[in-house]
């Protein structure tokens, strides 16, 4: 009895050993599992902010490089024109201003004038075929524009005879068309000069490296190449100014023309107006 008393004995002994073993094991693996979710939480926080420092670090360098570039256009045009002399290239540059000032003012001129002139002579007609003579008139004193004016002119003298009106509306319609090529001698004054002084420079370029040449006492590549860049660089200028300058003016005749045009086929209506009127 006492050797079974003592192996039961024993027996509980290993059993609570390996209970106590089991409960150490149980209460350090929840420790572990949290010591390896810490450290994949941190480096995945770490990669994050890695990724993050990166794509700033790229923007950075994106938009450094667009100053960069930005500033390097600026930078390439105002060497440029120092290289070109100032101060031919000054020249140049007022020949672009200017031409351009007078170019907008055109244009502004010129789109105020357009009007529909096809409904104006409408309501002309239907005034002078109600007898409504100071109607028609009022309504071209209120619209603006050449076609208008003409047509004002030769309802002033409608009792007149025919070749007077006649004769009248188409001498207003030439000082009409003479306010609308105002200003564009200029223009064609600026398209010329703009490659004018751009040779002129070329020439004075040339002399330059012609002197550095007689003062060096030798022809070299050096001497030669810094003349002819200012003597390239006044002509290139001076050909994109006129080629500016020479669309502009190209579109200001064009629109001058659409008017001269519409001022002609009003004209002719309004001579069909009067004729009927007089006709009763």
């Amino acid at each position: 009895m006492s050797i079974a008393k003592n192996i039961i004995i024993a027996l509980i002994a290993v059993t609570g050993q390996m209970t106590s073993v089991q409960d150490v094991q149980a209460q350090a693996t929840p420790q572990t599992d949290s010591i390896e979710t810490v450290t994949v939480d941190s480096l995945a926080a770490d990669s994050t902010a890695v990724d993050s420092s990166t794509v700033a670090m790229d923007d950075m360098t994106l938009s450094e490089d667009l100053d960069a570039d930005a500033g390097g256009l600026h930078h390439q045009l105002k060497q440029k024109f120092i290289d070109g002399t100032p101060m031919f290239m000054s020249l140049v540059a007022l020949a672009l201003v200017l031409g351009l000032a007078f170019c907008i003012e055109r244009i502004m001129y010129l789109t105020l004038s357009e009007i529909n002139a096809k409904k104006l002579m409408k309501d002309i007609d239907a005034k002078v075929a109600e007898n409504d003579i100071e109607g028609a008139k009022q309504l071209c004193r209120d619209t603006r524009g050449p076609v208008a004016s003409v047509c004002y002119q030769g309802l002033m003298h409608i009792n007149e005879k025919m070749d007077d009106i006649e004769r009248s509306i188409y001498s207003y319609g030439s000082v009409q068309t003479a306010k609308l090529e105002k200003g564009t001698s200029w223009i064609k004054l600026f398209i010329a000069m703009a490659p004018s002084l751009g040779f002129l420079g070329t020439v004075i370029g040339m002399v330059m490296a012609f002197e550095q040449i007689q003062i060096a006492g030798d022809i070299g590549p050096t001497i030669v190449a810094s003349g002819m860049k200012v003597a390239l660089i006044t002509t290139i200028f001076g050909i994109i100014v006129a080629l500016i300058l020479q669309l502009f003016y190209s579109y200001i005749t064009s629109k001058i023309e659409h008017l001269t045009s519409q001022m002609e086929e009003s004209v002719v209506t309004l001579l069909d107006i009067i004729m009927k009127y007089k006709r009763g």
